[in-house]
């Protein structure tokens, strides 16, 4: 199954039946209390239970349906059969479905591959005729905060001054930057909106941070259907640590907000004290396709954009492709000298 945004419905790959998505009565993903989650004291409408298993490779929190018993990792193609304990989560509230079929994110990969010069032919080839991605769903938290910062520092102001110095004999005139410091203090104030963090360690961050940017305004309210035909995964980054993330990225931001503040040409921060008030958080699930190949006893993976088809992954390399790309380079460097040698 895939979903057509345009036409609003639910389209099977096999035969093209197409279903209604039945969204009466559904609003924009609304938001939940951190602190409530934190006490366990989330409305039992907001828990599910899923049967979940670790993979034994890669550790990823693989979902399994009611009448699945064994599947394959989309992360890293190890087989995994399901264990027979339920997994409370906190339910998902928004997603943004799938706007790319399998075959545009094939082809999105198929020409990241073929730009990749040192990547293995073989591996290439592999990849163009191998099997079907894989239609995944991660799990990511995303946070909403007020925060409100006092700060104290310093501003620094340059000014030059001008002398004459004598350099190999000959008398210069050299223009050097000085600092005026003054004490600065103040405060500064922002929402953050949707701070994103995914919420699974199964692939590594920098394949993930290089899929952005996500559209998560159009986000959907979460149903079931969506995920008909494609794979979820399981949350492993729990809310706490989520929102650990989140506020060392608002830090960052706040930090930056606060030497903007001060202003002049350099900055210094002493100290910085910020409130923080109405954290709510959403758990939400984003599309990728997913491709793991294994190539001569090692793995590659490789992810797609779902929304937007921009690609990432494990960049492979060729030996003999590096080698000849050396001894071109030494040829072309020993007839450059030997031509500047000829005409001296």
């Amino acid at each position: 199954m895939r979903f057509d945004p345009a036409a609003g419905l639910l389209i099977c790959d096999h035969c093209g039946a197409r279903q209604t998505l039945d969204t009466e009565g559904t609003d924009a993903p609304r938001e939940l209390d951190f602190r409530a989650a934190l006490a366990a004291q989330l409305p039992a409408q907001d828990i599910e239970e899923t049967r979940v298993s670790k993979c034994p490779n890669c550790g990823a929190e693989v979902e399994f349906d009611a009448d699945l018993h064994a599947t394959e990792c989309p992360f890293c193609a190890t087989p995994v059969v399901t264990s027979t304990g339920a997994h409370r989560q906190i339910k998902p509230r928004g997603l943004l479905p799938f706007a790319l079929t399998e075959a545009e994110a094939h082809e999105a990969m198929t020409a990241w591959l073929g730009r990749l010069w040192f990547a293995p032919n073989g591996l290439k080839d592999y990849a163009r005729k191998g099997r079907r991605l894989s239609g995944l769903y991660l799990p990511y938290w995303t946070f909403d905060a007020q925060t409100d910062t006092a700060y104290r520092g310093e501003r620094g102001d340059d000014y030059y001054t001008t002398r004459t110095v004598t350099r190999n004999g000959k008398r210069q005139t050299v223009r050097q930057r000085h600092t005026r410091w003054r004490a600065a203090s103040g405060r500064v104030a922002r929402f953050f909106d949707d701070v994103l963090v995914l919420a699974s360690n199964a692939l590594p961050r920098k394949f993930t941070d290089g899929l952005a940017p996500w559209d998560l305004s159009d986000l959907e309210p979460y149903i079931p259907d969506y995920l008909a035909g494609f794979r979820a995964t399981a949350y492993s980054v729990g809310l706490e640590e989520g929102y650990e993330e989140a506020r060392a990225y608002m830090d960052r931001v706040i930090l930056r907000d606060v030497k903007f503040d001060i202003g002049g040409d350099r900055q210094r921060v002493h100290d910085l004290h910020t409130g923080v008030t109405g954290v709510t958080f959403k758990h939400i699930l984003l599309p990728v396709w997913m491709a793991a190949y294994k190539y001569r006893g090692k793995s590659y993976r490789f992810v797609v954009n779902g929304r937007t088809g921009r690609v990432e992954g494990e960049r492979p390399w060729s030996a003999w492709k590096i080698a000849f790309a050396v001894l071109a380079g030494l040829i072309v460097a020993g007839v450059i000298g030997y031509v500047y040698a000829m005409s001296q």
